[in-house]
């Protein structure tokens, strides 16, 4: 059966988030066939019980559960694209819940047979939670193709492409992402997108609430570190292709040296430790592609 838009969700030891994400897809709107794909990330908290049952229990659309051993979200998320069907693959988080009419904005968001994919805005459910890993611009934004796209541009949390652009790229690089060293293979996935030509866009009426949890400075800081060693890496990625190398580079020299002179001492301090740690783990990104490639017979 086909259906015209499949959402997945990747999920690992978070049973009671994900009973309140799917909570939410429950309250969803929408006259269009859409399917919901769950990909159980090697969870060991009774997550694999819960989406047995779910199928059966679930109303407002199909329903696939399966699962990925290999731990990682890239490989998660290309699980769940091999599972589904739709001819737009959407993906959101299970600490995420998306609003009633998601499935109709999205098929709104790909009127324009230009665009190859959307990211969507991000609001805070909680808003004792630390303002982090939200989008809050309610402008629409067209990527071009073949341009720089900034990491936290379009998020993971709420995006979805055509599936042939998914196709095209070879789905999600799955040496990057949460469970590698690298969380980056949302905007990585937008990256290749846009330099195999396609289009994407931000679209604010797509919209999602995160529910991440996080109400401390150190857990900001924590995932500051976890976001800026991803940064590093996708600007190394891109660094090392020959047709964005230029364009990479001068967004990076220029990000540096603005960040470098603006604000009081206290912001160019942060700005600062904040370069060294995406030049740490761009570095980190490199020296893991040198050895996977002589592991693999140089070169490759």
């Amino acid at each position: 059966m086909s259906f015209s838009i499949s959402v997945v969700v990747c999920t690992r030891n978070r049973i009671d988030s994900l009973r309140r994400c799917v909570q939410a897809f429950d309250s969803i709107n929408t006259g269009h066939e859409w399917e919901l794909v769950i990909v159980d990330n090697g969870s060991k908290d009774g997550t694999s019980a819960f989406l047995v049952s779910l199928p059966s229990q679930f109303g407002k659309a199909h329903v696939i559960t399966t699962f990925e051993l290999k731990r990682g979200l890239a490989a998660a998320r290309n699980r769940g694209i091999s599972q589904a069907s739709g001819n737009i693959i959407a993906f959101t988080d299970d600490d995420c819940y998306v609003s009633k009419n998601y499935i109709d904005s999205i098929i709104s968001a790909f009127e324009n047979p230009e665009i190859g994919f959307v990211g969507g805005r991000i609001l805070l459910h909680d808003q004792s939670d630390i303002k982090l890993t939200i989008l809050l611009s309610e402008d629409y934004l067209v990527l071009q193709p073949r341009t720089f796209v900034a990491a936290g541009t379009v998020q993971g949390a709420n995006m979805a492409f055509r599936k042939k652009v998914l196709e095209h790229i070879g789905g999600f690089d799955e040496n990057l992402g949460a469970g590698t060293s690298f969380a980056c293979e949302d905007i990585d996935a937008v990256a290749a997108a846009l330099w195999a030509n396609f289009t994407g866009a931000y679209d604010p009426r797509v919209l999602v609430y995160h529910h991440h949890g996080r109400k401390t400075k150190r857990e900001e800081g924590d995932l500051w570190k976890v976001y800026d060693k991803g940064r590093g890496a996708y600007f190394a990625k891109y660094i090392l292709r020959g047709d964005s190398r230029r364009k990479y580079i001068g967004s990076w020299v220029h990000t540096v040296k603005r960040g470098a002179i603006s604000g009081c001492f206290k912001d160019r301090f942060w700005h600062v430790r904040r370069s060294l740690r995406e030049l740490c783990g761009g570095l980190h990104y490199v020296a893991t592609r040198i050895r996977r490639n002589l592991g693999s017979g140089w070169p490759t």
